[in-house]
C-alpha cells in the first residue's frame, strides 16, 4: 500500500472512457520482486502472487475488501461493471498503472450528447488512496483472469509492518 497510489474509484474513471487507450494494460503480472509482502511486475508496477494451492498474496485479499467499499457501488460485484459505471477488469486490458492512478486521484469527465460520465475525484480520500496498489493488484487478477468471482478463500497472513504502514496513511 503506498501512498503515491490512487482510490479504485478511479480506475472506474480510466473505464468511462470511450475512446480505446493504446496500451498495453497492465502487462505482464509475474511477480519479480517482493517487499514486505507487496509484489511487483519486471516494471515495478504492484502485482498479485497466487500460489500453487489458491493462497493469494495479502494485496489481493485487502483489495477485494476495500474494492467492496469503495468501488463495487458503481463498478458492479467483483469489477464486472454496472449501469452507471464501466467494467474494470475489462478496462485493466487497456490501461496502465499510472492511467489508474491518475483516473482515481484526479478524477475523469466524459461528456458527449448522449451521455455525461463522471468518475470523482478520491485523491484526497483515505480509504480509497491508502489502499489504491491493494484495489489495482486485486482488479489485476480479476482482469487477468488469476481470480475468480467472489472473496479469495485462501489469503497470505498480513506481512509484518503493514499494520504501522496502514495506521501512518490512515493519519492514526
Amino acid at each position: 500500500m503506498r501512498r503515491n497510489g490512487i482510490a479504485a474509484a478511479g480506475i472506474a474513471l480510466l473505464l468511462f472512457s470511450t475512446t480505446a487507450v493504446l496500451a498495453d494494460g497492465s502487462g505482464d503480472p509475474k511477480a519479480t520482486s517482493s517487499d514486505a509482502g507487496e509484489y511487483r511486475d519486471a516494471q515495478g508496477n504492484p502485482t498479485f502472487n497466487i500460489e500453487k494451492d489458491g493462497t493469494v498474496d495479502w494485496y489481493t485479499g485487502v483489495g477485494y475488501l476495500r474494492y467492496t467499499a469503495n468501488c463495487m457501488q458503481c463498478h458492479g460485484p467483483d469489477g464486472l461493471g454496472s449501469t452507471w459505471a464501466p467494467a474494470l477488469v475489462d478496462s485493466l486490458k487497456t490501461l496502465s498503472y499510472s492511467q489508474v492512478l491518475d483516473t482515481v486521484t484526479n478524477g475523469k469527465k466524459n461528456v458527449n450528447a448522449a451521455q455525461e460520465l463522471v468518475m470523482p475525484s478520491f485523491g484526497t480520500n483515505p480509504n480509497v488512496m491508502c489502499y489504491i496498489d491493494a484495489i489495482y493488484v486485486y482488479l489485476r487478477a480479476r482482469s487477468d483472469g488469476a481470480v475468480g468471482r467472489g472473496r479469495p478463500q485462501k489469503i497470505a497472513p498480513k506481512p509484518p509492518g503493514y499494520a504501522a504502514q496502514e495506521d501512518a496513511c490512515m493519519g492514526s
